[in-house]
């Protein structure tokens, strides 16, 4: 059941607000229960975004990809 709590909508309004509720429940109702493998943590682009770029200098080049 839905209960409309505050404001006064007009039919075409409350239709396409159940519309997407309904999309949403089968959406989810048909979705399968396993999602899959989560994906290991080390293979995430962010991680290596997260630390500073190496300071530039002589050496730089050798420091571009590796952790410090």
């Amino acid at each position: 059941m839905i209960k409309v709590v505050r404001g006064n909508p007009t039919p075409e309004e409350l239709a396409a607000a159940l519309a997407v509720v309904q999309a949403r429940a089968a959406a989810a109702a048909n979705a399968p229960s396993g999602a899959g493998p989560v994906p290991a943590a080390w293979s995430d682009p962010a991680r290596v975004a997260r630390e500073r770029l190496p300071a530039p200098g002589p050496a730089a080049w050798g420091r571009t990809y590796w952790p410090a």
